[in-house]
């Protein structure tokens, strides 16, 4: 898939917005900042629907076409894509202690089998957190392309219903039985994947729609700027207001489909090389958007240091203070984009095309979802 101008915007917006997140960190933000930052966690859920598009795109394209599915391919192309940075990042947190941004860290092999967030004693081990959505999105890596193989084999659009219908509904009862106010929230309910599948899911059903329903694609490209976009900043303001006490029951168990909900639509508003979120060009966003998980995986890490590190006497310049720890990050995440992840993606380009196919090709009486509406 080309570079989408509207979505490495919101990609941007989405890494910056959980930086300023975790400035708390640091002792926090300027005061124009803080109320900013303080819903700087909705980030995450930025990622994940515009991941479950552009991964769901990416799979769902060739069966859309008839075509088989490669799924050694796709797993040997999400490794090259995650692994590298990841594990350099991770031996610089095991090997060098003074990189962490805490002092306690799980073990290194719920880093290496990515069930940090399944198994993370947060209050001592607090250190890598942030890695909890990294585990998301490699347990749906894993998981969605079988679902998505089954799902078409079943021939129906009813299904793709009901099968979504269950990943919210069960999400907010799994959310509701696990929430006991503020106590171990973030182990309970925040981290865990099965309650973090909302916006995974509307981004699968925005590339469902997109490949196997191309008519109302279509129609919903056209009203990108006047339905889609004014809808998703109404749904994101009820989102806002419903976790204004973010760990509030009600927010913990309507809030987050909510929250996704408003990002869909936004994601949506923003594919059209028409829309206004395309044609809104700041400076720097593509690039931004193109070293955002190099930035993702070490920020908090250099905030640390940084703070650590700067004389005593800068801290009265608010502005500027916020300026060092901005610099530092993005300069370091590029260092780890251009140093290690970016060789690793051109060797990725060398390695797929000459490695042989083994697709899963599909039974020829199965039928399209564009189709399948049509009957079981």
């Amino acid at each position: 898939m080309s570079r989408m101008p509207g979505l490495d915007l919101l990609r941007a917006i989405a890494i910056v917005w959980v930086m300023l997140f975790h400035s708390w960190l640091v002792g926090g933000l300027p005061a124009p900042f803080t109320g900013v930052g303080d819903y700087g966690w909705m980030g995450v859920d930025l990622f994940f629907v515009l991941s479950g598009y552009l991964i769901g795109s990416q799979l769902l394209k060739p069966m859309a076409a008839g075509k088989g599915i490669d799924l050694g391919g796709f797993y040997l192309r999400r490794t090259f894509r995650v692994l590298p940075a990841y594990l350099v990042v991770l031996a610089l947190y095991f090997c060098v202690p003074g990189f962490r941004e805490r002092e306690g860290i799980q073990p290194l092999w719920q880093f290496l089998t990515y069930t940090v967030n399944l198994l993370i004693d947060y209050r001592q081990n607090p250190a890598f957190s942030h890695v909890w959505s990294l585990c998301v999105e490699e347990h749906f890596y894993l998981l969605f392309p079988l679902l998505a193989w089954s799902i078409w084999r079943a021939r129906s659009v009813r299904v793709v219903v009901a099968v979504s219908i269950f990943i919210v509904v069960a999400g907010m009862l799994a959310r509701g039985f696990s929430w006991h106010g503020n106590d171990r929230y973030v182990e309970y309910v925040y981290f865990p994947t099965y309650n973090r599948l909302d916006g995974l899911l509307l981004g699968v059903l925005l590339a469902t729609i997109q490949q196997f329903r191309p008519a109302w694609w279509q129609a919903l490209q056209q009203r990108a700027n006047t339905v889609l976009l004014p809808s998703a900043l109404v749904v994101l303001t009820l989102s806002f207001v419903v976790f204004t006490h973010r760990v509030g029951f009600f927010a913990t168990v309507v809030g987050f489909p909510l929250l996704s909900l408003g990002m869909a639509l936004l994601v949506a508003a923003a594919t059209p090389a028409s829309s206004l979120i395309a044609r809104c060009r700041i400076p720097g966003a593509g690039w931004l958007a193109l070293i955002s998980y190099s930035l993702y995986l070490v920020h908090k890490a250099v905030f640390a240091m940084v703070d650590a590190w700067m004389p005593s006497w800068l801290a009265q310049y608010g502005v500027l203070v916020f300026l060092t720890y901005a610099c530092a990050s993005v300069s370091a995440g590029a260092l780890l984009y251009y140093g290690i992840e970016r060789p690793f993606l051109r060797l990725r380009g060398r390695v797929l095309p000459s490695r042989a196919r083994h697709a899963i090709e599909p039974p020829v009486t199965i039928l399209h979802l564009s189709d399948a509406s049509r009957g079981d």
